[in-house]
């Protein structure tokens, strides 16, 4: 097959990256113009009723919604997806919305990381050098222990994976798979958590509307999304992942081992 002539190289690589370029130009949008905002424990206790109302009278569409929205601020890396998280537990209970949250969080991440990766994959490491080949090639080899890793460490952006992941060139099959198992054991606890603070939600958005009733002007929400992440939990997920690292460190002894064997061997007289 021929080789695409020079004019039309630089047309082809604008083609890979629109998808990229759509999506950061959109998200830049969203955060520009404070959208983002909405989607944090503020604007769920100030909307709180509404939305119950909503997800009580239409279940399955508001579902529907729930995860579609968290497909879009997934793909888009928007902040506010820990609040998701909450909401869908608070709105549809810990199981159904801890599934929802992984369908749309699964979703979400791999679009990113197909727009990445058709994007930047490959050519990006190309012209990084043999180390990042390097470190690339591994990452490729052992993609599902050292993604299941990072995905269970929710320090880790949750987007910063994914592009991580697609410039290395990483397989989707293993991408999918450890997203589904690491972020699983997170996710259903912020559902359980969300489950759990029904009360706490309505007295805060009770203040809240007495608050905006009295034309008080600076009305904000007693509510520290960073207690979530307690000292338990993230020793809890952290054992998680040392554990996932166990497979890890035994293949790459396994590999070194070899390689020491190959080499003391004697050669051929």
């Amino acid at each position: 097959m021929p080789a695409d002539p020079p004019t039309r190289r630089p047309l082809r690589r604008l083609v890979r990256l629109l998808p990229l370029i759509v999506a950061g130009g959109v998200a830049l949008a969203l955060v520009a113009g404070g959208w983002h905002r909405e989607i944090s424990m503020e604007g769920l206790i100030r909307h709180h009723a509404r939305i119950e109302a909503l997800a009580a009278a239409h279940a399955a569409p508001a579902l529907v919604g729930f995860v579609s929205l968290y497909i879009v601020v997934a793909a888009l890396a928007v902040p506010g997806a820990a609040v998701l998280t909450i909401a869908g537990g608070l709105l549809f209970g810990p199981l159904l919305g801890g599934l929802g949250t992984l369908v749309g969080a699964t979703a979400g991440a791999t679009l990113l990381f197909l727009a990445a990766r058709t994007a930047l994959g490959g050519w990006l490491v190309a012209r990084a050098g043999r180390r990042a080949a390097r470190i690339a090639a591994g990452l490729r080899r052992d993609a599902f222990g050292y993604l299941l890793v990072l995905r269970l460490v929710p320090v880790v952006p949750f987007w910063l994976v994914n592009l991580v992941a697609a410039v290395a060139g990483v397989a989707l099959r293993p991408f999918l798979a450890a997203t589904v198992l690491g972020i699983a054991p997170a996710t259903f606890t912020f559902a359980f958590i969300g489950a759990g603070l029904d009360d706490g939600i309505r007295i805060q958005a009770a203040r809240h509307a007495a608050c905006r009733a009295a034309g008080t002007a600076d009305c904000g929400v007693d509510f520290d999304l960073s207690a979530v992440l307690t000292p338990q939990l993230i020793a809890g997920l952290g054992a998680l992942a040392v554990l996932a690292l166990v497979p890890l460190v035994v293949r790459r002894r396994r590999l070194v081992a070899g390689d020491e064997t190959t080499t003391a061997a004697p050669g051929p007289p």
